[in-house]
């Protein structure tokens, strides 16, 4: 018997992305919704740890920022590691078997070192093990990890080898990122302005199930996708991806469809529904530096035409920029600085905006205040500063 694939439109996609988390309407806030909605959206990018705050609060009706940090050194129902395409992240505590199952299974590159530089596996194992044993219950800086794992391996562990940002590494750094995703480090809280790690004792799922679950949760959340998108956006090979793909589909965990812009494309099996025309996104959004949906949304040029992709890219890349949106679409870039409770806003629209558009900016702004816990004054205008400044 013939069959037909399911045609879905660029504008129902984009609806459906928005309204699951939170950015057409904020979601319910709740005692466990912080940690929810990072599980939902995949993640939320935490190399600037405020950015992760706004990203998660913008998705919540009347969270703020201390919610996120109570989730995160409080309850402890989000942790903070690496995550996804190796940055750091904050990732619903209950995912992390989930997470570190999919990371830990995801091909590596033979590493980016020179090769009298780079760790062999058993000298990786080794360190692991370290990392482990000297978290274990504490939390220490990278300095009096570093003396640990030196202790715990050979001095070979603390050669200065590796270039680092003011200076050189120990050799065992490299191995910080294994250590996170076989489940026994991630990020403590700050000690004063310095950085500590601790062991939240992980154990990975196994692999094929961490991989299924991560893709179906995944095409959930933005889907309908492909498995090029999903490689790119989890930085894994594309052919990998496209194994697991094969296999999910012969099984029936998910299913094809035909995606405007893109053909063949894939849903999560049984969530072929997206909304009609008229329930299209609507509305005036800011999100932060490396927001999710920024980055995860394919086709990029869809969600990034014609100028927005010259202004709010930086070579490509998705997140440089924080992004105005209006109507689901990228319409141009924001800056925010900070002076105690103040917080100044410059958004750049790409089009002048009609008298409503600029209310519902104003009221946007104000939204991003109270998640800060500030007060915000916005200037429209032309944003300055260039890519993640």
């Amino acid at each position: 018997m013939p069959t037909t694939t399911r045609k879905v439109s660029w504008l129902a996609a984009n609806a459906r992305r928005m309204q699951r988390q939170g950015l057409t309407e904020p979601l319910p806030a709740s005692p466990t919704a912080v940690p929810a909605l990072a599980g939902l959206m995949l993640g939320a990018h935490a190399q600037v740890l405020s950015a992760a705050e706004l990203s998660l609060g913008l998705r919540l009706d009347g969270a703020t920022r201390a919610d996120v940090r109570a989730a995160l050194w409080q309850d402890r129902s989000l942790v903070k590691t690496f995550g996804p395409r190796g940055t750091v992240h904050l990732l619903a505590t209950a995912d992390a078997s989930l997470w570190t199952g999919v990371l830990s299974a995801v091909p590596g590159g033979g590493g980016q070192q020179a090769k009298d530089v780079r760790l062999t596996a058993d000298q990786t194992d080794a360190v692991v093990a370290a990392v482990a044993e000297a978290l274990s219950g504490r939390e220490l800086t990278a300095d009096e990890l570093t003396e640990a794992v030196v202790a715990g391996t050979g001095s070979w562990a603390g050669d200065l080898v590796m270039p680092a940002f003011q200076g050189m590494w120990p050799r065992w750094r490299q191995a910080m990122h294994t250590a996170a995703h076989r489940g026994v480090l991630a990020f403590g809280p700050n000690r004063g302005r310095q950085v500590t790690y601790t062991n939240p004792g992980v154990t990975p799922m196994p692999k094929d199930a961490a991989v299924a679950e991560l893709v179906r949760r995944y095409l959930y959340a933005y889907g309908p996708a492909t498995p090029q998108h999903f490689a790119k956006w989890l930085a894994a090979p594309a052919r990998w991806a496209g194994d697991h793909f094969a296999g999910l589909a012969r099984s029936g965990v998910i299913e094809e469809v035909d995606f405007e812009g893109v053909g063949a494309a894939w849903v999560a099996a049984g969530d072929a529904g997206f909304p009609q025309p008229a329930e299209a996104a609507v509305g005036v959004r800011l999100l932060p530096y490396f927001d999710a949906f920024g980055i995860a949304s394919q086709p990029r040029d869809r969600l990034f035409p014609g100028r927005a992709a010259e202004r709010a890219l930086a070579g490509g890349q998705a997140g440089n920029y924080p992004l105005l949106l209006v109507d689901g679409t990228v319409a141009g870039v924001w800056h925010q600085r900070r002076s105690g409770k103040r917080i100044t806003v410059t958004v750049e629209p790409l089009e002048t905006l009609a008298a409503a558009r600029v209310r519902e900016l104003e009221r946007e702004t104000e939204r991003l205040g109270a998640i800060a816990e500030g007060r915000t004054e916005l200037t429209v205008g032309p944003v300055s500063v260039g890519p993640h400044a």
